[in-house]
């Protein structure tokens, strides 16, 4: 007989969530993640995807997973470290090493599985941990995971990682310290100040780490933010997704061969988690590729970025201080936002609210992500539906 206990706890505090506005409702797609979608059988105008070059559909990595389909089968059969490993992952792993110019690289099943195995890999309880209080989730989960102490600096000043990394410094309690960042901030879409980071590690001895999820493929001519800051050779941990701008699944680390060797024989993801799919390490290969060979649909993406920001802040919209093709709008009240969100949709704009505990209490946002496959008629659509909504919700 199914628990009371457990019951009664998830009805009370599902419902909590519904009142305050916290409450997620998942939508099914009906149609592939491209700039128009379809949900229950309406078009919509797509602007919550991270697939921002339109890799997800494109035809040429399409080929490629269904020619590894029939050459490998669908799925690696084992973990990577017994007999899961294919060609295909040792040929990904070393484009994505040039692609990021360092020494070698890992791939791992996710982004989320990366900074859970690499950071636990690498610190133990006798480390520290400086970190943004804006890092991702899995950042913080990876943080914990590993038992060091973590010692949260405010987003991106610098005066207090610098203070904060004197005093664990100087305290004489660590064995290791670390200093870990976004690259780009996902939910405001600045960047982070690795000039001054890196700076600040090299006076205080810091292993620097730096998960460019939201960086890859949008900064640096596609290498990420590492490389747009010119410091390939001065940070420790590139991370990366290959389910964002690259857009197919799985995630990275990219480093030192010493330190990808230890991840290959630490990482608990790594070591207990079946391989990424054939189909699926093939389609990365290619998208890198692609990357590596022409700035097009970056030059695209930003093109679009650039549009959408200027013509929403001049319709009086507040934007944050995004840096990229991000774009947020800030509504604030959590209801609101989401009944923002919800008025987008019945006009034809999937524009999904975001809220507590993704972004701190009272700064609810619908966060908007324009990409390379958006045309200019979809984002002037876009724009006329937000004027309409914004002016009947009092938000302009």
């Amino acid at each position: 007989m199914p628990s009371k206990t457990l019951d009664q706890y998830l009805q009370e505090n599902l419902q909590d969530l519904k009142n305050r506005g916290l409450y997620n409702v998942i939508d099914p797609l009906d149609s592939a993640n491209g700039p128009i979608i379809e949900i229950s059988g309406r078009e919509l105008i797509n602007l919550s995807s991270n697939n921002y070059l339109g890799l997800a559909t494109d035809e040429r990595l399409k080929e490629v997973a269904i020619e590894a389909v029939q050459e490998y089968g669908v799925g690696a059969g084992a973990v990577r470290t017994i007999n899961g490993t294919l060609n295909l992952h040792v040929k990904l792993e070393e484009k994505l090493a040039e692609f990021k110019n360092t020494e070698a690289a890992i791939a791992f099943q996710s982004g989320f599985n990366c900074n859970m195995g690499a950071i636990s890999a690498v610190m133990d309880k006798n480390d520290a941990i400086l970190s943004d209080e804006l890092n991702h989730a899995s950042i913080i989960d990876g943080c914990r995971l590993s038992r060091a102490k973590i010692i949260r600096f405010n987003h991106s000043d610098m005066d207090d990682l610098r203070a904060k990394a004197k005093e664990a410094k100087e305290s004489g309690q660590y064995k290791k310290i670390m200093v870990i960042t976004d690259g780009v901030f996902s939910m405001d879409g600045d960047i982070a100040k690795l000039p001054e980071i890196v700076e600040i590690a090299k006076e205080y001895d810091l292993i620097t780490y730096v998960d460019d999820a939201h960086g890859s493929g949008v900064l640096g001519k596609g290498a990420g933010t590492v490389k747009h800051f010119g410091l390939s050779d001065q940070v420790d941990f590139q991370m990366g997704t290959l389910s964002k701008a690259i857009g197919v699944l799985g995630g990275y680390v990219a480093g030192k061969k010493d330190l990808i060797d230890w991840l290959k024989v630490r990482a608990r993801p790594f070591l207990f988690s079946t391989a990424l799919s054939p189909a699926d390490t093939a389609a990365c290969l290619k998208a890198v590729s692609i990357l590596m060979n022409s700035t097009e649909l970056q030059d695209k993406l930003w093109e679009n970025g650039r549009y959408l920001k200027k013509s929403l802040k001049d319709l009086g919209f507040d934007i944050g201080q995004s840096e990229t093709p991000i774009t947020p709008c800030i509504i604030g009240d959590e209801v609101k936002t989401q009944e923002f969100s919800k008025r987008l949709n019945e006009e034809g704009v999937y524009a999904k609210s975001i809220v507590f505990p993704t972004v701190p209490r009272g700064t609810g946002r619908v966060r908007n992500m324009p990409t390379a496959a958006h045309t200019k008629e979809m984002l002037d659509r876009v724009i006329s539906i937000y004027e309409k909504v914004g002016k009947e919700m009092g938000v302009i």
